[in-house]
């Protein structure tokens, strides 16, 4: 009998190689998979008192291909970039943009006033300003110290402290 010693790490190296080489093979396939797949636009979510705002990112994705809802209190945003090939034969060595319709889905808060949302799109970025309703923006409430502002000016007036 072979008595072995057991390398616990051995074993998590060789997994992390598979994983790795499964990444490396994703991007790869043919003209047709890289043409025509999806991609996913990047994200940023912001909100202030008045407002959430979302910035995504779209080169590419001419403004009447973009289409912007608000269902449900759901916001979803879709659009398409297409694939512009020229009458002149180009010679690609690598095609790296992904082409393709996306379709990204937010769900909004309650807060979120549905009736009041913007779009504008520039430089490749739309951006979409949804406004919080009047209730759920926050208010200023003045904090009277000691009492009432009349009990004080009539303490004054009288010599005394109101304290």
């Amino acid at each position: 009998m072979i008595i072995t010693r057991w390398d616990p790490f051995r074993e998590l190296a060789s997994l992390q190689n598979r994983v790795n080489s499964l990444f490396h093979d994703y991007g790869r396939g043919t003209d047709e998979l890289t043409t025509s797949g999806s991609f996913i636009p990047a994200v940023d979510v912001y909100e202030d008192e008045h407002k959430v705002v979302l910035k995504l990112e779209v080169p590419g994705v001419k403004e009447q291909d973009l289409d912007v809802q608000v269902e449900n209190q759901t916001l979803t945003v879709r659009g398409q970039r297409s694939f512009e090939k020229e009458e002149k034969e180009e010679n690609f060595q690598r095609i790296e943009r992904r082409y393709g319709s996306f379709s990204r889905s937010f769900t909004l808060p309650n807060t979120i006033n549905a009736e009041s949302v913007n779009a504008s799109y520039e430089n490749g970025v739309l951006k979409i300003e949804l406004e919080k309703r009047e209730e759920a923006k926050p208010k200023q409430i003045k904090v009277n110290v000691g009492g009432s502002k009349k009990a004080i000016e009539g303490a004054k007036a009288e010599g005394k402290s109101a304290a």
